[in-house]
């Protein structure tokens, strides 16, 4: 919106600028004003608020609102905690309970064992993120790691992906963490692993659209907070329910391999004792 108005300005008249003011003090709360209400917050007429979005390329002020709703429905942090709320810390407990209550009714319904089953089984697991999707993706593979070997994360920094994939078969797994504000490498890995017959594990978002090409598994976890940023809670614990599933179905040769990475630790000093 600023990069809007900042291009026009030189050309609004006094009372569209008292708008453009307005607009650029409250618009992380646009998509709540009525055109009536910003008319009178600016002191100008419903006509010169109309006028004004029009300048900004706009067809009338409701498409500007639509416009603000669907930036934060795309992930960009606008917006804050409501009016009224009891407190940022039980805001954002509250909202995540909510979350969770969802994830778990979304997890019930798919096929969960049958991930659980092919993460523990693949010869190779490589797990892909990036922007807010690579800690998730990271944190994923340091929890499989635990429990089996051969699982790598990519991109890792200055490198691509390109070098991960190949030589990847129907024998391997594809992890892809697609959280919004996704780039166009999710769509395109997804399409070349269904090139190469690479079974894939898509986890997402609710606001998601069908994938590029068809995966093996699609785990939703909504990610939406109260507030400006998105909350990644029931994320981690669908990484941590996957995990534990993992090693669980592995049996002895999961706890084996905990072992030897305990041994490990211990002979190397890497951790706190």
């Amino acid at each position: 919106m600023r990069g809007r108005i900042d291009a026009v300005w030189s050309d609004l008249t006094p009372s569209e600028r008292q708008v453009a003011e307005v607009v650029l003090e409250r618009a992380d709360d646009l998509a709540g004003f009525s055109g009536a209400e910003l008319a009178e917050f600016s002191g100008a007429s419903k006509a010169t608020v109309s006028r004004f979005f029009r300048r900004l390329g706009f067809t009338s002020y409701a498409e500007a609102r639509v416009d603000a709703r669907s930036l934060r429905a795309r992930g960009v942090p606008t917006g804050g905690l409501p009016d009224g709320s009891p407190g940022p810390v039980a805001t954002h407990v509250a909202h995540d309970v909510k979350n969770l209550t969802r994830t778990a009714e979304n997890l019930s319904a798919t096929d969960l064992d049958g991930v659980v089953t092919t993460l523990a089984a693949a010869r190779r697991v490589l797990v892909l993120g990036w922007r807010n999707s690579y800690p998730v993706a990271l944190h994923l593979r340091e929890q499989l790691l635990q429990a089996r070997p051969d699982v790598s994360v990519a991109p890792l920094p200055g490198q691509t992906v390109a070098e991960e994939v190949a030589g990847l078969d129907a024998r391997d797994l594809l992890v892809v963490v697609g959280f919004r504000r996704r780039t166009p490498a999710v769509p395109a890995v997804l399409e070349l692993a269904a090139e190469l017959g690479v079974p894939c594990v898509l986890l997402t978002d609710p606001a998601a659209g069908p994938p590029a090409a068809p995966v093996a598994h699609r785990l939703v976890v909504p990610v939406d907070g109260p507030g400006a940023f998105d909350s990644y809670a029931a994320v981690m614990t669908t990484v941590a329910v996957l995990a534990e599933g993992v090693l669980a179905r592995r049996g002895s040769a999961g706890r084996h391999r905990v072992g030897e990475v305990a041994k490990a630790h211990d002979a190397l000093a890497e951790l706190e004792s």
